[in-house]
């Protein structure tokens, strides 16, 4: 059993890193609208600053800072997490008959095969007997991984990490052009040359879980 204690400190400043259950998925994109509601509803309820933040269909990537005095990182991600899980709950519930004549069909939560389920409803289909004892949805990864900002070199390197991740996926070929990024604000804001092209960081990002963990980068349970 793990006996790892997460840091707390003031105003720290985190990064993140943030999978659903199954790779290779597009649900995050596919659902961005309800991702970014989650994230709003939970923002509204628990602060915390966003520095930089990337969605790629299947993960995301995130530089945080947390306000003085709450440093609890853990329920916010849950209460995203979780939030995002019920708006696709609700959203399948309230769909009316849609055009191929199937109650509940929508186009946004397409099937991913023949079998005519949504990638959503087949996550929750192939959840783990201890995530269904959990009611857990079966979307995400229990784990996220995140690693405590050490100075000012260590945090422009981890921003500029979420900026070029979608180029470094393929995605994209600069990394203005991916449109669930933070970089757009930025470049908007005039933080950002519009013409940014960072190098394709090499390091432990956690795109995958790693083993050997040290002590302030770590695969986290909620």
């Amino acid at each position: 059993m793990s006996c790892y204690q997460r840091p707390r400190r003031a105003a720290a400043r985190v990064f993140f890193t943030v999978c659903l259950a199954r790779p290779g998925t597009r649900l995050l994109t596919d659902e961005i609208v309800s991702l970014r509601e989650a994230v709003r509803v939970t923002r509204q309820r628990r602060p915390f600053g966003i520095d930089a933040w990337v969605v790629l269909p299947d993960h995301m990537h995130a530089v945080c800072t947390l306000p003085e005095g709450d440093a609890n990182y853990s329920d916010r991600w849950g209460s995203i997490k979780a939030r995002f899980s019920k708006f696709l709950r609700l959203k399948q519930a309230e769909v009316p008959v849609g055009q191929n004549g199937k109650v509940g069909y929508k186009p946004t939560l397409r099937p991913a095969d023949a079998s005519g389920l949504t990638e959503a409803e087949r996550l929750r289909r192939i959840r783990s007997a201890s995530k269904r004892g959990k009611q857990d949805a079966g979307i995400w990864q229990q784990r996220f991984w995140e690693h405590h900002i050490r100075d000012q070199a260590d945090y422009h390197a981890h921003v500029r990490y979420c900026w070029i991740n979608p180029v470094k996926h393929g995605l994209v070929s600069r990394a203005a052009d991916w449109p669930y990024s933070s970089i757009r604000r930025d470049i908007a804001a005039g933080r950002v040359d519009p013409q940014f092209v960072g190098e394709i960081v090499d390091g432990d990002f956690s795109e995958i879980a790693a083993p050997g963990e040290g002590a302030d980068q770590r695969r986290v349970g909620l």
